[in-house]
Parts: C-alpha cells; sequence; structure tokens
C-alpha cells in the first residue's frame, strides 16, 4: 500500500496521546501553551501536557522546538519519584527522533523511557513504553522483535484501567501488527488484528480507526486476490472495504484529522479497477482518479496526483488516444516533480511509458532524455533490468549524432581545400616574387650558417643519445641483479609459506581431536539427560498405570468376587437382581478402563503426529485439552512440518509438559501455543494468563516439568527463556535450531 511515510508514521503515535486536529496547526499550537503555561512549572498536570504541547509544535514544522521542549520536561520528570512522566515523555522524544531520522538519539530516548518505566507501578505506562520500543523495531525491519514488544505492550493494557487513551494506545498496536503480518502473508492473523481495530473503532465511533482498518481490510484481500486471481470473491471484499472506507471518510469529513486520506482510498480504488476488473468499470475508475487528483491537488499530496494522472494516462493510451495519454503522462511527472519525497515507483512507471511514446513518434531525443531517467531510477531501486533498451535509444541517438558530425567534418573539408588552393595560389606568387628577387651572397652566407648550426645542434643531439643509451644499459643490469634477489627472496617466502601451511594443518587437526572429545563428552551428556528423560516417562507410565487403570480394573474385580459371594446367599429373585447390577457396574468400569488404557496409549504416541505431522497433532491437542475452564490455541507462522519426525516428538513433549504444567498449576483460563520459523530456527512460545511464578524458586527446586523441558532441549541444541512474575501470567520462550549442525558451527 503506497502512503506517505513520514506522515502516517508520525499520525501513528499522535493518536496514542490522544491529540486530535480540528483545528489548524497554528491554532493548536497556540491551545497546547495556553493549557501547558497556566500549570505550575514543573507540576504533575504540566508534565503530563508536555507530551501535547510537544506534539502540537512538532506537526507545526517546529521540530527542534519540540525536541528542546522534551528535553526540559524530561529533566524536570527525572526528579519525581513516580517515573511515569518521564517515561512517557521518554517514549514521545524517541519516536519523534526516529521520525528525524536521528536514530542514535531515538536508541538513546527508549532507554532512558524504560529506566524510568521501571520506577513506577502505573501498568499503561509500561505497555506505553513496550509499544514505543515495538514501533521502533518496525521501522528498523525487526519485525519479530516488534510483535514480542506489542504482545508485551497488550498484556500491560489489558491489566490496566480501559481508559480512553489505553484503548486508543491498543488500537494502535492492532494496526501495526496487522501490517506486520501483513507483510509476512500472515493474512489471517492480519484480518484478526485488523478486525479487532475495526470492532474497538466501532465501538467508540472513532472515524479515523473506522477508516484505516476499512484500508487495512481492503489491502488484505487484495493481496489475497494477487496470490489467488481464480477467487474473485477475494476482489470483490477489497472493492467494497475500500468503498466502505471512502464512504466513511465522506460522512465524517469534520472528524478526520488527514485530508490526503480520501485522496489515497479513492487512488486505491481506481487502480483496484484498471487492474482487475474489466473494461466496463472504466467509468468508476476515472471518477475515482478524479477524486483522488482533486483532493491531492487541494492538500498538495503531489504523488497522488501523478498516481491520478497516471490511470487516466493509463485508460487514454488501452483507446488508442496517444495524445492524451502522453498529456495525462508529462501532467503527472510535473506533479511527481513537486513532491517533496520522490516516489520511485511511480516516477519509474512514468519514465519508461514517456520513453516509448516518444519512440514511437519518432522523437529519439526526447525518448533517450526519459529512458535515460528511468534507468537511472531503476539502478536506484531495482538494480537496472532494462538497461538494454537505454543503450538501444543511445545507440540510435550516437548514430545520428555521428552522421551529423560526418556532415560537419565534409563542409570543414572543403573548407580547408578552398583554403589549400588560395595557399596554393599565394605561395606561387611568392615563388614568383622571390625569382624576380637577387638574393646578396650576404643571405646565402647566413643561409650556409644556418646550416652549419643545425649540424652541429644534430652532433650534440646523437652525443646525448649515446649517453643515455649508456645510462639504459646500467639500468638493464641494476634490473637484471634486482629480479635475482626478487628471486631468491621468492624461494624464501615459498617456503616460509610451507612452513606455516604445515603448522597451521597440525593445529586445525589437534582442534578437531578437541572438538571431536568434546562432541563425544557433549553426547554423553545429552544421552544421560535423555534417559533420564526416558526414565521420567516410565515413572509417569507407571503412576498412570497403576493410579488409573490399576485402580479401576481392581475395582471391578471387588465387584465380581462380591458378586460371587452373594451369588450363595439369598433368593433367586435377589441374586438376580444383585448378579444384573453388579455387571453392569463392571462393565461400566471396563468402560473406564479402557478409556483410560486409549489416553495411555495417546500420550505415549499421538496418531496424529505420526500420520499427519506436528502440526496438526499440537492443534488436535489444543482442542482436547480445551474445555469450559480454560481455552487452549495452537498458532503457527511460516511453519512447514520441515523438522525431521524424531524433533518433531520431542518438540511434541516439550509442549505437551508445558500446557500440562499450566493447567495444573498456574489456575490459567487461556493458554496460547504459537510455532514459528524463521531463519532456519524454530521459536516456541508458551503463554498463560494464570497466577504465574517466580522463575527463580523453580530453578531452585528443579521441578520435575521444567527439569524434563530442559533434558529435552539438550538433545534439540535448544535454549529456553522463561518470563513470570507472580500474579502476571508466564509466557516461555524456546529457541532452537532446525539442523543441529548449524548450532554447533
Amino acid at each position: 500500500m503506497r502512503i506517505c511515510k513520514n506522515l502516517k508514521w508520525y499520525l501513528a503515535f499522535l493518536i496514542l496521546t490522544g491529540f486530535s486536529w480540528n483545528v489548524n496547526a497554528q491554532n493548536a499550537v497556540e491551545a497546547a501553551a495556553a493549557d501547558y503555561n497556566k500549570h505550575v512549572r514543573g507540576s504533575n498536570e504540566q508534565l503530563l501536557l508536555a507530551g501535547k504541547y510537544a506534539h502540537a509544535l512538532f506537526f507545526n514544522g517546529q521540530q527542534k522546538e519540540a525536541m528542546a521542549l522534551l528535553q526540559q520536561n524530561i529533566s524536570r520528570a527525572s526528579k519525581k519519584a513516580d517515573g511515569k512522566y518521564g517515561a512517557q515523555l521518554c517514549g514521545i522524544a524517541a519516536m519523534n527522533s526516529k521520525v528525524l531520522d536521528d536514530t542514535s538519539a531515538a536508541s538513546s530516548y527508549l532507554k532512558q523511557a524504560k529506566t524510568f518505566a521501571e520506577k513506577t507501578k502505573e501498568l499503561s505506562i509500561k505497555g506505553y513504553v513496550m509499544y514505543c520500543e515495538g514501533w521502533m523495531y518496525a521501522r528498523n525491519n525487526q519485525e519479530h522483535q516488534a510483535i514480542q514488544s506489542f504482545q508485551q505492550a497488550l498484556k500491560f493494557f489489558d491489566k490496566s484501567p480501559q481508559t480512553e487513551t489505553v484503548i486508543s494506545r491498543k488500537t494502535a498496536i492492532y494496526k501495526e501488527l496487522s501490517s506486520i503480518y501483513s507483510n509476512w502473508k500472515a493474512y489471517d492473523l492480519q484480518e484478526k488484528y485488523a478486525l479487532l481495530m475495526l470492532e474497538i473503532a466501532r465501538s467508540r465511533n472513532k472515524p479515523m480507526d473506522i477508516f484505516d482498518a476499512y484500508m487495512s481490510m481492503g489491502y488484505n484481500y487484495q493481496e489475497q486476490y494477487i496470490n489467488h486471481p481464480e477467487q474473485e470473491k477475494l476482489r470483490n471484499l477489497a472493492e467494497r472495504y475500500y468503498l466502505q472506507a471512502i464512504h466513511s471518510y465522506q460522512k465524517n469529513k469534520d472528524k478526520m484529522a488527514v485530508p490526503s486520506d480520501l485522496s489515497f482510498a479513492a487512488i486505491n480504488l481506481a487502480n483496484l479497477y484498471l487492474q482487475f476488473y474489466p473494461g466496463a468499470y472504466k467509468a468508476k475508475s476515472l471518477e475515482y482518479a478524479q477524486l483522488g487528483l482533486e483532493i491531492g491537488e487541494q492538500v498538495e499530496q503531489y504523488a497522488q496526483v501523478a498516481s491520478a494522472y497516471g490511470i487516466m494516462a493509463e485508460y487514454s493510451a488501452k483507446a488508442g488516444d496517444q495524445a492524451t495519454a502522453k498529456k495525462y503522462l508529462l501532467a503527472s511527472l510535473a506533479a511527481l516533480m513537486k513532491d517533496a519525497v520522490a516516489e520511485n515507483t511511480v516516477a519509474l512507471s512514468l519514465y519508461l511509458k514517456l520513453a516509448e511514446v516518444y519512440e514511437a513518434e519518432g522523437q529519439f531525443n526526447e525518448a533517450y532524455h526519459y529512458y535515460k531517467q528511468y534507468v537511472k531510477v531503476y539502478e536506484e531501486v531495482y538494480n537496472a533490468n532494462k538497461m538494454e533498451q537505454g543503450r538501444r535509444l543511445e545507440a540510435q541517438f550516437e548514430k545520428e549524432r555521428q552522421q551529423q558530425q560526418l556532415i560537419r567534418l565534409r563542409l570543414e573539408a572543403e573548407k580547408r581545400q578552398q583554403q589549400i588552393s588560395l595557399m596554393h595560389a599565394l605561395s606561387e606568387t611568392q615563388q614568383q616574387e622571390l625569382k624576380n628577387l637577387k638574393l646578396s651572397k650576404e643571405n646565402q652566407r647566413q643561409q650556409m650558417e644556418v646550416i652549419q648550426l643545425e649540424a652541429d645542434n644534430r652532433g650534440q643531439e646523437l652525443k646525448l643519445s649515446r649517453v643515455e643509451i649508456q645510462q639504459r644499459a646500467a639500468q638493464l643490469e641494476a634490473s637484471q641483479k634486482e629480479l635475482a634477489y626478487k628471486s631468491r627472496m621468492n624461494i624464501v617466502y615459498v617456503l616460509l609459506i610451507v612452513t606455516l601451511i604445515i603448522t597451521a594443518c597440525l593445529i586445525y587437526y589437534a582442534y578437531r581431536q578437541h572438538m571431536k572429545t568434546l562432541k563425544q563428552k557433549e553426547s554423553l551428556q545429552v544421552l544421560s539427560s535423555m534417559l533420564q528423560g526416558q526414565e521420567a516417562e516410565r515413572a509417569r507410565l507407571a503412576r498412570d498405570l497403576h493410579d488409573g487403570l490399576g485402580g479401576i480394573l481392581s475395582g471391578t474385580k471387588i465387584t465380581l468376587s462380591a458378586l460371587s459371594m452373594n451369588d450363595q446367599k439369598g433368593s433367586i429373585n435377589d441374586r438376580s437382581g444383585n448378579l444384573k447390577g453388579a455387571l453392569d457396574k463392571s462393565l461400566d468400569q471396563l468402560d473406564v478402563a479402557v478409556v483410560e488404557l486409549r489416553r495411555i496409549a495417546h500420550n505415549l504416541m499421538p496418531e496424529l503426529l505420526d500420520k499427519y505431522g506436528l502440526k496438526e497433532a499440537l492443534k488436535e491437542y489444543a482442542l482436547r485439552m480445551s474445555n469450559d475452564g480454560i481455552e487452549v490455541s495452537a498458532h503457527f507462522v511460516n511453519y512447514e512440518d520441515s523438522l525431521e519426525k524424531e524433533k518433531q516428538i520431542v518438540v511434541y513433549r516439550i509442549v505437551q509438559e508445558l500446557v500440562n504444567n499450566a493447567v495444573k498449576h498456574a489456575d490459567a483460563t487461556q493458554i496460547m501455543v504459537q510455532l514459528s520459523e524463521y531463519n532456519n530456527r524454530i521459536l516456541i512460545t508458551v503463554e498463560d494468563d494464570g497466577k504465574g511464578f517466580d522463575p527463580r524458586l523453580a530453578d531452585g527446586r528443579k521441578s520435575a516439568g521444567i527439569h524434563n523441558v530442559q533434558s529435552r532441549l539438550e538433545f534439540l541444541n535448544g535454549n529456553m527463556q522463561i518470563d513470570s512474575r507472580p500474579g502476571t501470567g508466564t509466557t516461555i520462550e524456546i529457541e532452537f535450531p532446525i539442523n543441529n549442525e548449524e548450532h554447533d558451527g
């Protein structure tokens, strides 16, 4: 989705402070300044308003004043016992610095924000700092880290009072997550967060958030349709959401902060009709392109104006009206040149189409000019795979230039021929005059002297040549000696290099032997850990058989024994009734025993894991563990069953152990399991909303569950991190390489 990045970055965190722009920027600055200055300097109220005042300055183009104001109030906030004021101001300063491309300052402010956040108990401020961190990770293309920070921020926000500011910040996080998952083409997760954003926006009646949610959904379905063009339903859904975004904007014009959003949405819809709908939709496409053009010119968003003209040019070209197409293309290029931030993708298309139009008209100079511009931009963006066309036109232009130059040379040759003829005529005249003059003997003598001088000069030149030859001979002899010396030195160098190579080989051999010994020790340790894990599994199986199945069968035996004793007593009718009741009870107990036996067998080796792989097995396990009191869910990102069967079993056991621990000890109502694959590594996250615990105490006791997980992780060459505190739930992250050799290297 092509948007104005700096403006969107700014608005992404502008809404986090609840700041709105229903007046012009200068009035907003004056209003914010009045609110700020009516409070005592350094008071809590003034510190809370400093962020809004800084935003007003920043939005009005007074970035230096905004940063100075923030720095001044950060200094005052550092003297407060509660760190919430400093944390919020540092978070705003960090994002402002990032918008200004000052990465170093942004990192420094974020670090200060984290330090301040540790000094406050207000969860919404902790969540805001985590949001700032995720926001910056996302702009640095570190999307995995961004997701982790955003999820941590949501935890804090969910546990905070649901104020208007907290809800706005949650909406911003949903928007960020939707964008990241869209880039990953994880359309189910992208749709999930877009719908959450839309639901909150509708409940709060926030037109800007509703517009953004509609645009996100439209873009999601458009991308899905590009990947699956046979499913026209996806294309129609994209159209529906774009239309809803436009209608929502037009209905709430007075509440929308960014006028260019309407132009942006209209051009997106016009381009959707142009690219993916039949020709019957031409009128609709041109209608929305015209709307985008008019709004874009009003708000001086010239990249959008250029896109609108480009759509009009495309339709004119399809209709065979090349003159109108060229007019629109030139208008598009003129608009694009006015934009402070050049849209290279639009410029690339414009230069190419203009070059083709001029080439078709035979205007090769103009065509060559636009091809040169096209190639320049192409190299900047895509490493120039269209250079051949540029070279072809350049060669054609060069040929014409050479022909013109040849014509000029011929004209100059003719002029020179005429000059030579004139000179010949003058020379003949002079010779005739010389013949008519009688040269004196003095002149002849002088001529002889000149000749003698020339002869003397030639003799001296000959002597100098001999000296030079002698010097060159001496230099040649010195060079031969130097070459002989270098040859000897080369032999010495070769011997030294051979010696070093042999030494390096010996050292490498010793290192390999040492590493082999270490690997053998590690293998023994892993084997020992695996044996301990197997013993634990056997102990668990024995407990299940003894406590579960054994108890049921013992009860059945007692019932049948009692039946045998009662069979000898009482009347026939009594014995018949007792017999039927005892048999029914025994059959019920045997049914329970069969169910228990199946459960034990399923725990030993899940059938789905063996047949369909880890993904389906974990989904089935999550479904089986869910009940009325607890919901267990499993999610997968970029995972394609790339693990070996043996490792899949180990991963299944690890997840089973962690979920069982959460079910038994955490008093959780929700447990989420997420498995993702990236950079040839597997990341597993098991998260619950239970009562939590202190991981240091768990490590000290070496609890059986954690110990079993660590034993299996040694087999996978993985590591585990536990994030939990009493009363805040638990998040356990496990990471390991898909191939053990990569980890070892």
